[in-house]
Formats: C-alpha cells, sequence, structure tokens
C-alpha cells in the first residue's frame, strides 16, 4: 500500500507510518506462514495496552512476554493484565475476528539502570511476584554501562544478587548487557559472562535480549548454549554485524522480540514499537538467513516460535 491519510483510522489492525506534513501511509505487514512470537516487550508503556494485545492476535503474534520491574513498575502488569486481556477479546470480537488475544506471561526484575533502587523492600516485592505462576522468567537484568545510571559496582552485585534468587525460584534468566562509551566497549558482556559462569548460571537457561552482537563477540554465547533475541534493531541500516551474528546461532536458539515500546523495526520507524511489530523482525531474520517465504521459512518461524515457548516454558 502506498496511500496516504491524514490520521490513521482509529482502533485499525493494520500498521501505518508517519509521514511529513503529519500524513500517514499505510505499510502492509509480511505475511508469514506461522504464528511469531514477541519473546521481550513492555507492553504496560503503551498507551493502550489492550488495543495493541488485539492488534497482535489480528497479525499472527500469539505470544508475548511482559516485562516488569518491580521498582519501577510496582505491580501494574499484575494488576492490569487479566482486564487488558479480556478487553482485547472484546476488540477481536467486534471486528469479527477469532476472539483469542495471545498468550501473555511475565518476567520480573530489577533493571540494571535501577540497580540503586534494589533494597530488602524491592526485593521482597520481587520475590512475591516471583510466585505468580504467570511468571516464566527473572528479568531482564544485567549490566549497562553505556547509559551508567546506576554505578556499576552496584550493578554487578545486584545482578548476582538476581541470579542466585532465579536458581533459587528455578526460573530462567533475561538479560540486558549493553556496554560503555570507552574503548573497552565490550565490557559488560565480558564481566555479565564471567559472574554467570562463576554463579554457574551460564546456558540454556540464559537469554541474551535484544542482541547486536558481531560473530566474534557472540560466539562465547553461543558455544555456551545460551539463547539469542533479535528485535527491531535486526532491521537497521547500520546493523550488518548483527545480521551477520545472527547467521552463527543455532536454529533452535533464536528468538525474535521487540522491546516495545523501543527499536521500532524497518519500515516503521518513527513510531512507537509495539508487540505486533514483532512480524517485520521475524521476516527480516528469516531472510537474513537465507530463507525464502516458502515450506521452509515456515519451519524456520516455526521453530523460532517453539523456542520462545520452550524457554519460558509455556504450552499453548
Amino acid at each position: 500500500m502506498s496511500d496516504r491519510l491524514k490520521l490513521p483510522p482509529e482502533h485499525d489492525f493494520g500498521f501505518y507510518q508517519r509521514r511529513k506534513h503529519d500524513a500517514w501511509r499505510a505499510v502492509d505487514a509480511p505475511t508469514l506462514e506461522a504464528p511469531v512470537a514477541d519473546s521481550h516487550a513492555h507492553v504496560h508503556m503503551l498507551p493502550d495496552p489492550a488495543w495493541e494485545l488485539a492488534r497482535c492476535a489480528a497479525n499472527g503474534v500469539d505470544f508475548v512476554c511482559e516485562i516488569c520491574d518491580p521498582s519501577e513498575d510496582g505491580s501494574r502488569p499484575f494488576d492490569s493484565l487479566d482486564a487488558w486481556l479480556r478487553h482485547a477479546s472484546d476488540m477481536l470480537a467486534s471486528e469479527g475476528k477469532d476472539p483469542q488475544p495471545p498468550t501473555v506471561r511475565i518476567a520480573a526484575g530489577v533493571h540494571p539502570h535501577n540497580a540503586k533502587l534494589y533494597s530488602a523492600k524491592i526485593e521482597r516485592m520481587l520475590l512475591d511476584q516471583l510466585q505468580d505462576p504467570r511468571v516464566v522468567a527473572l528479568g531482564e537484568i544485567g549490566l549497562d554501562y553505556h547509559y551508567d545510571l546506576s554505578p556499576r559496582d552496584v550493578q554487578r552485585d545486584v545482578f548476582r544478587r538476581q541470579i542466585r534468587i532465579a536458581k533459587e525460584a528455578g526460573l530462567p534468566l533475561a538479560l540486558h548487557l549493553r556496554g560503555g562509551q570507552d574503548n573497552d566497549v565490550d565490557n559488560a558482556h565480558r564481566e555479565a559472562f564471567e559472574i554467570l559462569q562463576e554463579e554457574d548460571a551460564l546456558g540454556p537457561g540464559t537469554l541474551l535480549h535484544c542482541c547486536s552482537l558481531p560473530p566474534d563477540e557472540l560466539a562465547p554465547w553461543v558455544q555456551a548454549d545460551c539463547y539469542i533475541a533479535y528485535g527491531g534493531a535486526l532491521t537497521f541500516k547500520n546493523a550488518d554485524a548483527a545480521r551477520e551474528g545472527a547467521k552463527t546461532v543455532p536454529e533452535n536458539r533464536l528468538m525474535t522480540e521487540t522491546d516495545a515500546p523501543y527499536m521500532t523495526p524497518e519500515p516503521m520507524r518513527g513510531a512507537a514499537c509495539t508487540p505486533a511489530h514483532v512480524v517485520f523482525t521475524a521476516a527480516v531474520l528469516a531472510d537474513v538467513r537465507g530463507i525464502v517465504p516458502d515450506e521452509d521459512r515456515c519451519g524456520f518461524l516455526g521453530q523460532v516460535h517453539a523456542n520462545a515457548l520452550a524457554f519460558y516454558r509455556v504450552g499453548i
């Protein structure tokens, strides 16, 4: 499509890109042969979470992992999720579509940005949240040396503490790792890898979220049998290194995600990212690996979808 609209239709399940002079252009989503999973999204940060979950269902996204940071989000995702899903079902039915919204599960953990807020009170809240049957992972946790919003020694301590909590709870880990702006750009990944080794927590219970590593830096994580998730950054014009890295990940360790409302994929750059946008990333991931739209791509997308459900131990 290339029709330009003054405003996008209200509550339309399609995709619209903002153009010049406040005009909007309808964008065709890729037609995929299998369902897609968004393994990492901050649904509660979107203006209308229920609507976005309905749009997921209308576009073949049948699983979403919602991320909750108790130090920042409190209990809102837990308190609101059932209502979002009921409202999403009503919206789908009103449009004559299958009223089944996506399955949504929750990962809870204190982000490295907020490590300085970690306290006995926050830990008690986190431990309570981990008892909720909808929780399937501890995350996103890790090290962020790019923004350094919490002191690095505090980030390391809180990361190590939450790894131990995850092991006690029997939950996998969803990692946020971002290197610093100094010369040693891979310090966060290197230090996190070492901490995970020391804590005996490195392996198939570890997910590297929002990966953009080149092949050589990604290799230790692949060799350790970790899961690797790719989001909208994989579609960016300057992401050649990430695309080369994505070619090296075993098919049974790949995942798709959005990190909504961040990291909007092409061709939707300029708009807030939503979980439904994961279909664009899934299509690019298949293309990067040389898989064309046919039965082979159906099998590939089916495997990537199954990986997310297996990692989070979810049955749909």
